[in-house]
């Protein structure tokens, strides 16, 4: 397992961005897809975007498609999620998370292991 740390969140208007940031410690984060979730009160955590290890292949829940992008950077281990055009449907606490899977980006919550205490987005109407 790794640990996790988010940051980054906030309180922003409708139609703003964030970009949310997680630090991994260990040796092994270079080799492990990495993932974002929400949850909103009342409600269960879902998907958000799912990045490889190499980088090289992404994923993203319909909801977010072509406003979020998920990114790394291995060197640092980071990975960050910039988040645009931001909704009140947006407004969450969200979790980074890590999984020992390395060859593709997976969306579900099953294939991670290791998980940040979460960093609240809310989005204003």
């Amino acid at each position: 397992q790794v640990q996790l740390v988010e940051s980054g969140g906030g309180l922003v208007q409708a139609g703003g961005s964030l970009r949310l940031s997680c630090a991994a410690s260990g040796r092994t984060f270079s080799s492990r897809a990495m993932g974002w979730f929400r949850q909103a009160p009342g409600k269960e955590r879902e998907f958000v975007a799912a990045i490889s290890a190499s980088s090289s292949i992404t994923v993203y829940a319909d909801s977010v498609k072509g406003r979020f992008t998920i990114s790394r950077d291995n060197a640092k281990n980071m990975v960050y999620l910039q988040m645009n055009s931001l909704k009140p449907e947006d407004t969450a606490v969200y979790y980074c998370a890590a999984t020992a899977l390395t060859s593709s980006a997976y969306s579900g919550r099953s294939s991670y292991d290791s998980w940040g205490q979460g960093t609240q987005v809310t989005v204003s109407s």
